[in-house]
């Protein structure tokens, strides 16, 4: 497992145990259908990581979420417990991993190519992509959306559940996280227990400011997802604009 002292694990590295075990730690259960470009990645039939619909034909993820090709994407899912009638099972025909990632914690971000287009409707809708790379402000309301744990202790949900972080401040990042944490390319963010939050099982979901996709989850501490000493960590959408449209025009 990659780690750094005893202190971070990125979330997929942990125990599959199946898409019973979801959900942000505390936060809210979504409104169902409400966030029509999530995606779960699966191993089969379990969820893996989260994963954004940015074209009819392509998911944004963390690198990290490592996928073979027996796996798929499910698109329009609010229980992944249920066959619902609005889920579409895709393949994914191509993996685009970003080529400066190292399976560490920079350069975060993949690509996938599925295998055929989604239907798209009123369950299945790309998020628009950030035009270009803009300074994003500190102590900023952002929603993060996922299928994660939701904690360490916490009951489990198989449902779609999301919460609000705020933007942190560069120094904090940078205290906390030392040479793990590069400014240019991840955004950090704070958060309070009692209001929730990522945790494994979360990683490739957004973070989403003003409505607009800025982030892929990607890392938080060890067993400690809900620790407000630990901010949380996103690669930064807009950094890589040039290469997710180079992939995408392909």
């Amino acid at each position: 497992m990659i780690h750094t002292g005893s202190i971070v694990y990125i979330f997929m590295l942990v125990i599959l145990t199946g898409a019973s075990e979801s959900g942000i730690f505390g936060g809210r259960i979504s409104k169902p259908h409400s966030r029509p470009y999530m995606a779960s990645l699966q191993y089969g039939t379990e969820h893996k990581c989260g994963g954004i619909l940015i074209r009819k034909d392509f998911v944004l993820t963390a690198a990290h979420c490592i996928l073979s090709q027996s796996d798929q994407v499910v698109l329009g899912a609010q229980n992944l417990s249920k066959k619902e009638e609005s889920q579409q099972r895709i393949k994914v025909a191509k993996f685009y991993m970003h080529p400066k990632y190292n399976r560490g914690f920079h350069n975060d971000i993949m690509l996938l190519k599925l295998e055929k287009n989604a239907e798209l409707n009123e369950n299945v809708k790309p998020i628009v992509l950030p035009k270009k790379e803009k300074k994003i402000n500190g102590n900023l309301d952002c929603l993060v959306v996922g299928w994660g744990r939701t904690g360490r202790r916490e009951p489990i949900s198989t449902v779609l559940k999301e919460a609000t972080e705020k933007t942190q401040l560069k120094i904090e990042c940078d205290k906390i996280w030392k040479e793990n944490f590069i400014a240019q390319q991840m955004i950090c963010t704070k958060f309070k227990r009692n209001t929730g939050g990522i945790c494994q099982g979360d990683s490739g979901g957004p973070l989403i400011c003003k409505n607009k996709l800025q982030g892929i989850t990607a890392f938080t501490a060890d067993n400690q997802c809900d620790n407000p000493k630990f901010p949380h960590v996103f690669t930064k959408v807009n950094f890589f604009l040039p290469w997710i449209k180079e992939i995408m025009q392909e």
